[in-house]
């Protein structure tokens, strides 16, 4: 291999598996002499890179840790993943994380291939970030860079696409033909709002539960997303606000606190000042929401809908005369 750069590069990624390699491994591998390597080894060093030799009959080669971040070598489905990470940290609202992101992917889009950094783009320009949306935590679903590459790219050019969806828990994957209209990423998830050509309706997928995504070639067809907006139509969906009442309450909590209290898929908050924070949330029965907000176990105000202020108001009626007519038992 007598092309300086690119032996530079495959000697680093020898180096990046983790292991010990000798001299002599290396040499076969490159198809170089070992004073080659040698000095191949001296060249990274200048470059930032900590290689590690030790000597001895079986001595060899590693790359450690070092004090500053030299250049990486990323393969293409590797540097996908991470621009991915980055749009969706950069979209968080942890301080600090949020813009030191921002700076990482714009260094990273520079660097990157033009047809990854078409990718990138597409994902960037066709994604919506959603804040406060209630999904347990823990660990997110892991999601397949390709297939978010896929459906951005879907989004990006109007194309109609056909994947299998798979089912929650044991229910069995179905196929679908889409009209791809926005991602959306909430809590380290991300979903795909779209036209299901086959129900005639729009609908909201879990990016993780799609597999095989493949473009069809023809184009979407122009419609309007029902509100207008991706994000809030994805909370809606998840969090029943297109149930029967859309319930609006403002908590006399901190956010932080409340996202202790309200159960998984409960509802989306948004911070307020003053300590307090809204509650957005909906259910088809007006009694389930008000059992649901009297456990919270803190102060709320109802904005909407009015017949819950009612119900709630003729409830506690109810239970205040319980509660003295068992007094006086």
């Amino acid at each position: 291999m007598s092309d300086t750069p690119a032996r530079l590069l495959k000697l680093l990624s020898l180096l990046q598996t983790g292991r010990e390699h000798t001299g002599p491994e290396l040499a076969g591998r490159l198809g170089v002499s070992e004073r080659t390597v040698r000095r191949d080894v001296g060249r990274l060093r200048e470059l930032g890179y900590p290689v590690d030799a030790t000597v001895g009959a079986v001595g060899g080669y590693r790359l450690a840790a070092g004090t500053a971040m030299p250049p990486l070598l990323l393969e293409d489905d590797e540097a996908v993943a991470v621009a991915v990470g980055l749009h969706a940290a950069a979209g968080g609202a942890v301080t600090g994380v949020a813009e030191t992101s921002v700076r990482a992917l714009a260094k990273l889009e520079q660097v990157l291939p033009g047809r990854l950094r078409r990718r990138v783009a597409a994902l960037r320009e066709t994604t919506d970030p959603l804040y406060g949306l209630l999904t347990g935590g823990g660990t997110a679903p892991s999601t397949d860079p390709e297939v978010l590459s896929a459906l951005a790219a879907a989004c990006h050019l109007g194309e109609r696409l056909r994947f299998t969806y798979a089912g929650r828990g044991d229910g069995a994957p179905t196929r679908r033909h889409v009209e791809p209209y926005r991602l959306v990423s909430a809590d380290q998830r991300w979903y795909l709002v779209g036209y299901d050509l086959d129900r005639a309706d729009w609908r909201t997928f879990r990016a993780d539960r799609v597999r095989e995504p493949l473009a069809t070639g023809a184009r979407s067809a122009e419609r309007a997303l029902p509100g207008g907006d991706a994000a809030s139509y994805v909370a809606e969906s998840v969090t029943g606000h297109r149930a029967r009442h859309r319930a609006v309450i403002t908590l006399h909590t901190t956010a932080e606190d409340a996202a202790r209290r309200v159960p998984p898929g409960g509802g989306v908050l948004e911070p307020l000042p003053g300590g307090r924070c809204r509650l957005l949330t909906g259910g088809d029965a007006l009694d389930w929401l008000a059992v649901r907000l009297a456990l919270l176990g803190v102060a709320f105000e109802v904005h909407e809908p009015p017949e819950l202020r009612d119900y709630l108001r003729e409830l506690g009626e109810r239970m205040v005369a319980a509660a003295r007519d068992g007094g006086r038992s």
